[in-house]
C-alpha cells in the first residue's frame, strides 16, 4: 500500500485538501492527513476539518508522496513550518513524489525542488517558482514533481497524483466512477 501524507494548516483551502485525499483513499492509498501544527485546522472558508496526526509526529515516518494544499494563509503557514520542509526535502531526495497546488509551488520554490521543471501554480505566485519553467496548466508533473495551478483543478490535480502512484488505468477508472 502507497503511503502519503497531505499537510493541514490553518487558512488551507478545503478543495484541495479535501480532493486529495479522497480520491487517493479511493485508488486504496494510506493517507495521512498532518496537521500544522493544530490537529484541528480552520481552513480558507471556515470549515473545521481534524487532521489524523500532527505533522511533528511524521518526521521520520516513510512516504510516497508529499502533497502541500495552498490557499492563504495556509500556504504561508506550511512554508514556515520546519516539520513540513523536512518532510518534504526528506521525500524529494529519497525521489518520492512531491506534489503542491494553488500558492503552495512557491514553498517547493523557496526550497529549491522546482530547479529545471516544468510547473504551475495559481496566478501571481509565478515569481516564486525559483528555477521552473513556469507553465499555464491545470496540473503539470515533471518526474516526481506534481504541480497545480487552484481549487478549479483540483480534481485533475488528484487525478494526477492517482496516476503517478497507481498508473494511468486506475486513474482513468477512477475518473470514470467520479464522472459517471
Amino acid at each position: 500500500m502507497k503511503k502519503v501524507i497531505v499537510f493541514l494548516a490553518d487558512g488551507t483551502e478545503e478543495v484541495e485538501v479535501l480532493t486529495p485525499v479522497d480520491m487517493l483513499r479511493r485508488a486504496g492509498a494510506e493517507v495521512t492527513l498532518a496537521g500544522v501544527p493544530e490537529m484541528v485546522c480552520t481552513c480558507s472558508h471556515n470549515v473545521k476539518i481534524t487532521a489524523d496526526a500532527q505533522a511533528c509526529d511524521c518526521v521520520y515516518s516513510e512516504y510516497d508522496m508529499v502533497v502541500l494544499p495552498g490557499g492563504m494563509p495556509g500556504t504561508l503557514n506550511l512554508g514556515a513550518s520546519e516539520d513540513v520542509k523536512k518532510i518534504t526535502a526528506k521525500a524529494y531526495a529519497g525521489g518520492k513524489f512531491v506534489a503542491a497546488i494553488c500558492a503552495a509551488p512557491s514553498v517547493l520554490g523557496e526550497m529549491g525542488l522546482l530547479a529545471g521543471k516544468r510547473a504551475t501554480c495559481y496566478p501571481g505566485f509565478e515569481e516564486k517558482l525559483t528555477g521552473a519553467c513556469v507553465v499555464r496548466e491545470k496540473a503539470v508533473r515533471d518526474g516526481n514533481i506534481i504541480t497545480s495551478c487552484g481549487a478549479g483543478a483540483a480534481m485533475e490535480f488528484s487525478l494526477l497524483l492517482v496516476e503517478a502512484l497507481y498508473g494511468s488505468e486506475t486513474s482513468e477508472n477512477l475518473r470514470k466512477a467520479v464522472f459517471a
